[in-house]
């Protein structure tokens, strides 16, 4: 969709087809997303001092704080990456960079642009694939050049060649209709393959690789000879699909390619912080959580902006949107850094999820629970259907069992819908079996033994 479309009215009602409820996280969103484009149609002089309305999202897990950032993203196709900032707490903070999280969106960008562009030159590698099978089904006749011919003889060598040449025309028209209808998708044809250079260096370091951001293959491919070629023998149906592939890739220029992601990233990009409040809390003096505000400090200067180092180019990080989320049980916001605390401007408190809300969630988003059991029980010949009681019965059961034990919220509603559809699940397919019906009955018969004994729930539920 056209991010100049996308009013903060109309990115809410995007985000309504597939999350249920958390509206002011919703709209929190919603606003920092159209600020965006806001700041790329303000005058140049003001435009780089606007900042990015960086995200704190508060809650228990399993309310959507995820998923709101992911569909955001896939709203304006922006490059999107998730990271844990647990992962940035081992003892001594040795290994993990955090400069990685952005060669890594980098790395995702790359994939996403390169993709789109093949997609655009599809129907001219289609044809160079095509007319490459073709030289390979009926390969060109090469006539050597005889010298001293008189005027007669090259008159009629010519002639012959002419002959030949369309001969060979003709039968390779025939060979592509032949081709297109399927007729020679079985034929075996030797297809070209080159080898790329593999890189043979091991690096044994205390760091990290992920801070090693150097493709060994692709330094020393300008170094030492190339990995060569050689001939492979597969059936014409997959040397099309190789083929395709092949042409497709030479007709998009990487220079482009590294040139639009870098920009995609740093004007679109969206970071998703998960966990952040593992690495909020006071300092400690001993112990695995020492690291904890070191890795703070170490976050600040990319959410603030700053210059990172990648295979394929610098890249600003200033205006790059961070979306942080925590549940934050233990500690709070304020136990931040205050420096971190300021590039976070926006907190948005996401509220657990009611029966009602469960009720929503299994039935009226795009991806509702109830319509993936449905389409995968269809795929066995098998039409699954719940009745309005059965719904509101999962519903009780997934609030009461969160109740009882940890709030894992809407992720609940997965073990519940395991368990019971588990026999069906496991006995099809059978030709006896042509359409079930789940009602208000059959869910107390499963669940309510589970749920009223507490060890079972424990280790089930």
């Amino acid at each position: 969709m056209n991010m100049k479309d996308l009013t903060p009215k109309q990115i809410v009602k995007e985000l309504n087809r597939f999350i249920i409820s958390q509206d002011k996280a919703k709209k929190a969103v919603a606003i920092a997303l159209r600020n965006r484009w806001r700041r790329q149609n303000v005058p140049e002089k003001l435009r780089d001092e606007i900042l990015p309305n960086n995200i704190i999202l508060i809650g228990p897990t399993g309310v959507g704080k995820t998923e709101i950032s992911r569909r955001l993203s896939n709203l304006v196709n922006a490059p999107f990456i998730k990271i844990e900032a647990s992962k940035f707490t081992e003892v001594g903070y040795v290994g993990r960079d955090v400069e990685s999280i952005i060669r890594e969106l980098v790395g995702l960008a790359i994939n996403q642009v390169r993709r789109e562009m093949m997609n655009a030159v599809e129907i001219q590698a289609q044809k160079r694939a095509e007319e490459r099978v073709l030289d390979l089904l009926l390969p060109p006749i090469k006539r050597k050049i005889k010298p001293h011919l008189s005027q007669e003889e090259q008159n009629h060598e010519k002639q012959e060649c002419e002959e030949t040449k369309n001969k060979q025309k003709h039968t390779r028209e025939k060979l592509r209709k032949m081709l297109k209808k399927g007729v020679l998708d079985n034929r075996t044809v030797e297809v070209k393959v080159d080898e790329p250079l593999e890189s043979r260096v091991e690096i044994f370091s205390g760091m990290g690789l992920d801070s090693f951001d150097i493709n060994m293959g692709e330094m020393l491919s300008h170094i030492m000879p190339g990995g060569g070629s050689k001939r492979r023998e597969m059936k014409v149906k997959d040397a099309l699909d190789f083929l395709f592939y092949s042409e497709s890739r030479k007709l998009v220029d990487m220079n482009e390619v590294k040139e639009n992601a870098i920009r995609r990233v740093e004007e679109n990009g969206i970071v998703f912080l998960d966990e952040i409040d593992k690495i909020a809390g006071e300092k400690s003096k001993s112990g695995p959580d020492v690291s904890r505000e070191g890795v703070q400090r170490d976050l600040l200067p990319i959410i603030e902006g700053t210059k990172v180092p990648t295979k394929y180019g610098m890249v600003n990080t200033t205006h790059i949107l961070f979306i942080a989320s925590g549940a934050f049980h233990v500690s709070k916001p304020s136990d931040l850094i205050p420096e971190l605390q300021g590039r976070f401007p926006i907190r948005v408190e996401l509220q657990s999820l009611t029966k009602e809300d469960f009720t929503k969630i299994l039935t009226l988003p795009q991806n509702a629970l109830i319509k993936q059991y449905t389409a995968m029980l269809k795929t066995e010949n098998v039409d699954v259907t719940f009745t309005k009681g059965a719904i509101k019965e999962i519903s009780n059961y997934a609030a009461m069992a969160n109740a009882k034990m940890e709030d894992i919220g809407a992720r609940r509603l997965h073990t519940i819908l395991t368990i019971l559809l588990e026999e069906y699940l496991y006995n099809l397919p059978d030709p006896k079996c042509e359409k079930i019906k789940v009602t208000q009955q059959d869910v107390k018969k499963i669940l309510d033994k589970i749920i009223t004994d507490e060890d079972l729930t424990k280790y089930i539920l």
